[in-house]
C-alpha cells in the first residue's frame, strides 16, 4: 500500500492493527521521533526501551523485560539500514501473541538471514506489517512518500484507513464504470501517495540496484579507509545480514581524542564536510521525558553512544573525489586533536 510517507504508514499499519487507548508498544528510544509520535497519535503508550551495543537496534532482552498485560505490540527499527535480530523478536511475539510493526524507513533494501525485509515472516500466528520511506534523502524516493508490506487482509484494511476511512477510492468511483456511492466505514486518515509520486517511484526503484551497488562501494572505501583507526568504530555487518546502508553512523572513542563528538563535528564542517547525528534518544526528548519521567541513564547504551555518534555522508551521486574528500578531512581532524 503506497502512503504518502513512512510516518503515514506506521500510522496506518498501527489503526489497521487495531491499537488504540490501554495498549502497549514496545519501541526503542533510539530512532526518529516520528516512530514514537504515531503511537502516540492512536492513543497508546510508547514503552522504550534500549538498544544492543553493536549494531544499535533494539535489544531483544530489553523487549522482555518490556512486557506487559497491556503489551499489544513491537515495533523494531531496522536503524541505518541494519536488520534488527528479528529470529528473536519473532520468537518473542509468537510466545506473547504480539504484533510486530517493523520500521523499515532506512532497510530497502536489506535482508536479515535471507529474508527481504517487508516480505513475509512466515509465521501464521504473528500478525506483522513493514513500514517503508522514499523521502528525498532515501535509498529511493518519490520526493515524499511511503509503503505498507504485510498480509493481504491486513493490507485491505490499511488501504481503507488510508483514505478518510471510505469504502471505495476516488478512482474506482469515476472510472468508466465505476460508481458514485461509497461509505465511510472507519475514521480513516488521508495518507495516499499523489500520482506525481508514484510515477517517480516507478523509476527510481528501476534503479534501486544500481544505487545500492554505490552504497556499498562508498561503505567499502571508508571500511578501508577507517577501520585500523583505534580513534574511529566503524558499523557493523552481521552475519547472514545484509544492511541496506542507508547511513553509515562512525562512533568516535573519545577517550583518545582532546575534543568532544560535537567539537569534531564543527572541525569536519570547516572542512567543508556535511555530517549528522542519527539520532538524539527519544527518552532525552523534552516531551517524552517529561510525560514518562525518563532519565538519561535509563538507557545507557543508547544515552552513551549518542555522544559518540557520526553519520558521514553517503549517497549515490558522490564520486571518489567526494569519498576522498570526507576521508581525509576525517583524518585530518583525528590526526590534529589526537592524544
Amino acid at each position: 500500500l503506497a502512503v504518502s510517507s513512512a510516518t503515514d504508514a506506521m500510522q496506518v499499519a498501527l489503526a489497521a492493527m487495531g491499537i488504540g487507548p490501554g495498549d502497549e508498544v514496545i519501541v526503542p528510544t533510539l530512532t526518529f521521533c516520528s516512530t514514537i509520535h504515531v503511537i502516540e497519535h492512536v492513543g497508546a503508550r510508547p514503552v522504550l526501551v534500549d538498544v544492543e551495543p553493536l549494531t544499535l537496534t533494539i535489544d531483544p532482552e530489553k523487549i522482555l523485560k518490556a512486557i506487559t498485560p497491556k503489551t499489544k505490540a513491537i515495533m523494531p527499527v531496522h536503524i541505518y539500514g541494519h536488520p534488527c535480530l528479528m529470529d528473536q523478536i519473532v520468537d518473542i511475539a509468537e510466545r506473547y501473541g504480539l504484533i510486530i510493526i517493523e520500521d523499515a524507513a532506512h532497510a530497502l533494501p536489506a535482508y536479515h538471514n535471507g529474508r527481504l525485509i517487508g516480505s513475509p515472516i512466515n509465521k501464521d500466528n504473528v500478525r506483522w506489517a513493514t513500514c517503508f520511506s522514499f523521502y528525498a534523502t532515501k535509498n529511493m524516493t518519490t520526493a515524499e512518500g511511503g509503503m505498507i508490506t504485510g498480509e493481504k487482509d491486513f493490507i485491505e484494511n490499511a488501504r481503507i484507513w488510508s483514505l478518510h476511512g471510505m469504502s471505495r477510492d476516488a478512482w474506482k468511483r469515476y472510472s468508466l464504470g465505476g460508481s458514485w456511492y461509497y461509505e465511510v466505514i472507519l475514521p480513516g486518515f488521508k495518507c495516499n501517495m499523489t500520482d506525481i509520486q508514484a510515477s517517480l517511484g516507478i523509476h527510481q526503484l528501476k534503479k534501486l540496484s544500481k544505487f545500492q551497488e554505490k552504497r556499498r562501494y562508498i561503505v567499502k572505501r571508508y571500511n578501508e579507509a577507517f577501520s585500523s583507526i583505534p580513534e574511529i568504530q566503524i558499523p557493523t555487518e552481521r552475519p547472514g545480514m545484509q544492511s541496506a546502508w542507508h547511513i553509515y553512523a562512525i562512533r568516535l572513542n573519545l577517550d583518545m581524542l582532546r575534543i568532544n563528538r560535537d567539537q569534531f563535528i564543527e572541525e569536519l564542517t570547516k572542512r567543508n564536510i556535511g555530517v549528522s547525528v542519527h539520532f538524539i534518544p527519544n527518552h532525552m526528548q523534552p516531551y517524552y521525558r517529561d510525560k514518562y519521567c525518563y532519565k538519561p541513564q535509563d538507557f545507557p547504551i543508547a544515552y552513551n553512544e549518542y555522544f559518540r555518534l557520526i553519520s558521514l555522508p553517503i549517497y549515490p551521486r558522490m564520486n571518489d573525489k567526494d569519498i576522498d574528500d570526507v576521508i581525509e578531512a576525517v583524518i585530518d581532524v583525528l590526526n590534529k586533536f589526537r592524544k
